[in-house]
């Protein structure tokens, strides 16, 4: 476990022309997975919002494209790079926002592309992604469409300059990719952060620090109200704090709670409590945001080692690559808690994210299943 910085959604987005117009004035989460084009090779002129891709494959994501061409050792990337092709690949989605979304802010979010990614929303470029391993998000707002017109992101992935991984890495738009919507006061994206520096079986200090941003026109006073869930649903700590956010801006608020003879996070009994955050604008809630997080104290002892909840754990640890084998780089949650299940047989208790910042379903269940992790960013 480590603080966390996350974001699981409570509501969903643009599901059904009916839903009730309250829950479209809170965040909102699509999957953004299904129907996606693809081409392999360089192609002119792709970004545009009008260029014909009917020809193109149709797919969802993740994908990797590398694991589906022929082994080669004259493959640039060499054995050390799984002996795949690499390579240009282009991606397109078409879809389309609704009408009544008109005044709040859009996001589009990619778990990780790998890599020299390039984003366009209808031709609008967004922006390049050089690494392959980070999540990246960019605003849509000003670019989109609402109502009946589609609108058209697209992706150009470029993963030819080769070799240049000492590990099998994959090419593509391997990770998941969210369409995310919220009021334009909103939680700032992995905006909490959540420490517990006081943990022992009697009382638990639980610290939130939250940023709010502002995308209005105006200064917003708001009302932070922050609770605490245990397992079961039930609210074990409040607290409330006012504050006020400048216009195109963020506020950072802190806040502390007390959680009593809380559930410790161990490697053996990996218990998790959620925080929910509530942005509250002029008396109507404009966003949540949800947070989970294990209550644990540790300390490294030049004498006693790792300690967890005061008493010794031996670390029994191993690097983990990000690649399923056989199934190459394209998350599946499913193959990781396999692979983590098999480690657990074996006696690992610790994970090594060999050598990058690993996709977030990897993190969610090494806390759920209680695996302590060494968080890498990069080697090279």
């Amino acid at each position: 476990m480590r603080p966390r910085r996350a974001v699981v959604s409570l509501l969903a987005l643009l599901v059904a022309p009916f839903a009730p117009a309250v829950a479209q004035r809170e965040r909102a989460i699509l999957p953004f997975d299904r129907a996606w084009r693809f081409h392999l090779g360089d192609v002119a002129g792709a970004q545009e919002a009008t260029f014909d891709d009917s020809a193109w494959r149709r797919l969802d994501l993740p994908h990797d494209w590398s694991i589906e061409g022929e082994f080669s050792d004259t493959n640039p990337a060499g054995a050390s790079g799984g002996a795949l092709p690499g390579g240009v690949g282009w991606y397109r989605k078409t879809f389309s926002v609704a009408e009544r979304d008109t005044g709040r802010v859009v996001f589009i979010e990619f778990d990780g592309v790998y890599r020299n990614s390039e984003v366009w929303i209808n031709g609008h470029y967004l922006g390049k992604r050089p690494y392959g391993y980070s999540s990246f998000s960019y605003e849509l707002t000003p670019h989109l469409r609402y109502g009946r017109a589609s609108d058209v992101i697209v992706v150009r992935v470029d993963n030819s300059q080769q070799p240049n991984s000492r590990w099998y890495s994959g090419s593509g738009i391997y990770r998941h990719v969210r369409l995310v919507t919220t009021n334009p006061v909103h939680v700032d994206q992995w905006g909490t952060y959540v420490t517990t520096p006081e943990a022992t079986p009697a009382t638990a200090r639980v610290t939130i620090r939250t940023t709010v941003r502002n995308e209005s026109r105006g200064d917003q006073p708001i009302t932070l109200q922050t609770v605490v869930y245990d397992a079961a649903g039930k609210a074990v700590a409040t607290a409330s704090a006012a504050g006020l956010v400048p216009r195109d801006s963020v506020t950072e608020i802190g806040q502390d709670l007390v959680i009593r003879k809380p559930n410790l996070w161990s490697v053996e009994r990996p218990y998790l409590y959620r925080t929910v955050s509530r942005v509250v604008c002029g008396g109507r809630p404009c966003d949540d945001y949800s947070t989970p997080f294990g209550v644990r104290a540790f300390t490294f002892d030049p004498d006693g080692g790792f300690i967890l909840n005061g008493a010794h754990v031996k670390i029994r640890g191993v690097c983990l690559h990000h690649d399923l084998g056989a199934l190459g780089a394209a998350v599946n949650t499913r193959a990781l808690e396999r692979q983590l299940e098999i480690m657990r047989g074996m006696g690992v208790n610790a994970l090594r994210t060999s050598h990058n910042p690993p996709a977030p379903e990897l993190l969610d269940l090494t806390d759920r299943l209680g695996f302590i992790v060494l968080d890498e960013a990069f080697d090279m």
